[in-house]
């Protein structure tokens, strides 16, 4: 392919695709490519929130893998950087300000825009899909010929599924129109709900899910929006285009609210696709991958060598990929800014077995995903494969001691 989109959508559980889970009117876009896509079932991502996440999806390396993470450290590679030394034309439009410039996410870009210049407000923090949309329009008409012979790297990033959610009443129609609510008692639902994590009226939580909802079904048509741009630009016959997210939310599940330091399905699962227009048949692949393989699989897809101080596989060809389970990690973020290193957790997942350790607890657990999907049977003190598990998760926690942060 002469070219590759990455299309990220922050916050979307993998179980909120209808060609996922089990509802089907809150993706009918993305549901529609399907006999175009390579989707993955198992996929993992590396952290459950944006900070822990993405240092795999755009650098293919671990969140803690230089201590307290502040800005980038210059010892990770963008996934840019590899790509432009190669030639390549490199663009990025997001808002999500742990992404930002000054953080160090602007290396190797040709054009990165982060919107950190741009206004918001507590109830709009970050700039919409459909204006982000016409910055990729505007940049594709002005500053990339679709004939030229450079190829592009675009990489978008949309933030409006995540809190606080206050979709218009013409997604919240699509999803239960029977909810009327105006933008401040749905910011007041935030306020008292979600912000403060209190999971204990269900009601108000199945509430919180349902606006949760509304706003994947807004974000389902800015991902259509952005494949007609594509189109128009005739870029969609001519590129491979990846969909994930950097992680899911959590609506109760686990007792509690929003994405922090857990390492269950619902923030922990998440969306990946490959699409090809060429394809003539959809497949679906069940090998546990990680987000840290999608840098390495840009760099193949691009026909490049592969990139040394990548951690992940490339996922194509499926038959080479090497299946030796996903790691992931993170903070507690919500005891102090930055993120407490002596607060630290750990999950590792081989098939359909996952186990998860809070070191400054010293408390393990593990599940068998097959039997209990939705993790809720500690099997730690009675599963045979306990040991074993340990002993390989326990080779990452708190590696970064002896490292340079």
């Amino acid at each position: 392919m002469k070219n590759v989109i990455l299309i990220t959508l922050d916050t979307l559980r993998q179980d909120a695709l209808g060609c996922d889970g089990q509802n089907n009117v809150l993706t009918p876009f993305i549901d529609s490519l399907q006999s175009k896509c390579l989707k993955f079932t198992k996929h993992q991502a590396t952290g459950p929130y944006t900070q822990a996440s993405f240092p795999g999806i755009l650098t293919s390396s671990y969140f803690l893998d230089y201590g307290v993470p502040g800005k980038l450290s210059v010892q990770r590679t963008l996934i840019s950087e590899p790509l432009k030394h190669a030639g390549i034309t490199t663009v990025a439009f997001h808002s999500n300000p742990y992404l930002c410039g000054f953080l160090g996410w602007n290396r190797g870009w040709d054009k990165f825009y982060d919107s950190m210049e741009e206004e918001v407000s507590p109830e709009s923090p970050f700039i919409k899909g459909d204006v982000l949309n016409k910055k990729v329009d505007g940049w594709l008409s002005t500053q990339y010929l679709p004939v030229s012979a450079k190829r592009l790297f675009l990489w978008v990033h949309y933030m409006d599924a995540h809190e606080p959610y206050m979709p218009p009443q013409k997604y919240i129609d699509l999803v239960d129109p029977a909810i009327k609510l105006a933008p401040e008692e749905m910011f007041k639902l935030f306020l008292d709900v979600l912000k403060r994590r209190d999971a204990t009226d269900k009601t108000k939580v199945a509430l919180l899910r349902k606006l949760y909802e509304a706003r994947v079904r807004e974000v389902d048509d800015h991902i259509r929006e952005l494949f007609g741009l594509l189109k128009k630009y005739h870029l969609l016959d001519d590129s491979s285009i990846i969909i994930t997210s950097d992680h899911g939310d959590e609506f109760g599940e686990h007792g509690g609210l929003s994405h922090d330091d857990k390492m269950y399905a619902e923030l922990i699962n998440t969306p990946l696709l490959i699409y090809d227009s060429h394809r003539e048949i959809g497949e679906t692949c069940d090998l546990v991958v990680s987000n840290v393989d999608i840098p390495p699989t840009i760099v193949s897809l691009f026909g490049l060598d592969p990139e040394n101080n990548f951690q992940g596989h490339s996922l194509l060809p499926l038959e080479n990929y090497p299946s030796n389970g996903c790691f992931g990690e993170a903070l507690d973020q919500r005891s102090k800014r930055g993120g407490d290193i002596e607060k630290d957790v750990y999950f590792y997942r081989q098939n359909d077995l996952k186990i998860i350790y809070r070191a400054n607890l010293d408390q393990w657990e593990m599940y068998d995903l097959k039997s209990d999907p939705i993790e809720l049977n500690n099997i730690i003190d009675s599963s045979s494969e306990a040991s074993w598990l340990k002993n390989k998760l326990n080779l990452r926690v708190r590696r970064w001691q002896n490292k340079p942060m």
